[in-house]
This record gives C-alpha cells, sequence and structure tokens, in this order.
C-alpha cells in the first residue's frame, strides 16, 4: 500500500532544489520508510505539481546522496540508508529529523575527536602549530559570535589536518558540516569570544606541546564543557 500523495505545490522559481528537499524530508521523516518504493513517477509528480523532467533529475540527486535507488522497469526504492549510508548523509538527517540525531553526533564529537586530538599532537609539524596558535588569536579577537564559531570550526580542521591521515580529516569535515547546518542554534557559546578562546587553550596548549595523552584529556574536556554550554541554550556561555 501506497503512502498518500502529498498536495502541496512545489515553488516554481528552485523547482528541482525544492523538490529534493521535499522529498528528502518525506524519505527521513518516514513518509517513505525504508525498504519501500515511491509511487509511480507520474503520480509523483502530479502531487508535487512539477514535471516529470524536475521529479527525475530530483530522484537522481537523491540516489546520488544514497537515499534512493532507481530499477530499471521496477520502480524507485528507499535505500536502507541507517545500514548502507555513509557521514555524507549526516547533514541531511540533521535538518530534518534533528533531535533524534544530535545526541548520538555530540557523542561521535566527543569521542572522535579526542583520538583526533591526540594522534595530531603527535604528528604537528611547526606548521601546525603556528596555525593553531594563528586561530587562538582570532577566535579571542573575534567581533561576533558568528565569527568566532567559524575560527572554532577552522581550528577542527586544523587539527584533523595535523593527524597526516585523510580518514580523520573526511570524518572530522562530515562532522563539520553536519554542525555548520545548524550552527545558528549554538552561535550562543561563542557570544563571549575571549570565553571561547579560554576554554580551548588548554587543548591548543597540548597540541602545540605534543603531548597526545594531555591532547586527549583536554579535548574530553573541552568537547564535554561546550556541549554543555550548546545544549543548555542562549544565557550560558562561560
Amino acid at each position: 500500500m501506497t503512502s498518500p500523495i502529498p498536495r502541496d505545490p512545489i515553488p516554481r522559481d528552485t523547482v528541482v532544489d525544492s523538490l529534493v528537499d521535499r522529498l528528502r524530508d518525506d524519505v527521513l521523516s518516514g513518509r517513505y520508510p525504508p525498504g519501500s518504493y515511491l509511487p509511480p513517477e507520474r503520480e509523483l509528480a502530479a502531487g508535487y505539481e512539477v514535471t516529470r523532467t524536475s521529479l527525475k533529475h530530483a530522484i537522481v540527486r537523491l540516489a546520488q546522496a544514497g537515499l534512493l535507488e532507481t530499477r530499471h522497469g521496477v520502480g524507485t526504492r528507499v535505500r536502507d540508508y541507517e545500514r548502507l549510508g555513509g557521514p555524507e548523509l549526516l547533514p541531511m538527517l540533521v535538518t530534518t529529523v534533528g533531535p533524534a540525531w544530535m545526541r548520538e553526533i555530540f557523542e561521535v564529537r566527543r569521542e572522535v575527536g579526542a583520538q583526533v586530538a591526540a594522534k595530531a599532537a603527535g604528528h604537528a609539524t611547526d606548521e601546525h602549530r603556528a596555525r593553531l596558535r594563528e586561530l587562538a588569536a582570532e577566535l579571542r579577537d573575534a567581533g561576533s559570535g558568528d565569527a568566532a564559531q567559524l575560527v572554532e570550526c577552522e581550528i577542527h580542521r586544523v587539527v584533523a589536518g595535523a593527524t597526516g591521515n585523510r580518514v580523520y580529516g573526511f570524518l572530522v569535515n562530515a562532522l563539520l558540516n553536519t554542525y555548520l547546518k545548524v550552527r545558528e542554534r549554538f552561535v550562543h557559546a561563542f557570544a563571549d569570544p575571549a570565553a571561547a578562546a579560554d576554554r580551548i587553550a588548554p587543548l591548543i596548549d597540548a597540541l602545540c606541546a605534543g603531548d597526545p595523552g594531555k591532547a586527549h584529556a583536554a579535548a574530553t574536556q573541552y568537547f564535554a564543557e561546550t556541549e554543555a554550554i550548546m545544549t543548555a541554550g542562549p544565557g550560558r556561555n562561560r
């Protein structure tokens, strides 16, 4: 039994982009659960009030993202994305069903972040250390919480690069790309850039000292503290 066809028309200005968003939301919210087939293209296009050409383009993009798969002569099926998908799906998931994923994302942020920091402490070059010191100063002098938040993200990219392991870099990028999709929810944690700089200073000191054990401990503390501030909401930034 197929799900009801939605009857809300798609805006005409960005048809394919809007349709990708709508289909993605319908899949991730459970309208079309994993393993189910989408309604026939003619019916689905009529339901969204778009052309079949626009629908095909949207389906191709979601297939490339790993949410759908099209079988010639059979139809378009929703993939079991939780079993088969990769971290590239996280930005989609957090913007659609974010609260259900944020706890797990924060958990991985703590665990992966600490491991990355320890690895970076043992492999960072003079160039990495100089860049971290430079970014720490930029964070302290940031003119706004928004600017401070973006500097903090760049610090994590540099730390990942300092590991010398590109896979760690991809993992950190996946977490940051997910975070950046919803970063306005957490900008309050950087409303006081000087306080944000103080929080991350022990981690940067440990990284620059080349001490993996201290870097792991400092990262664990930093991620736990910032998570508490982020999840507490505006009003607590120290």
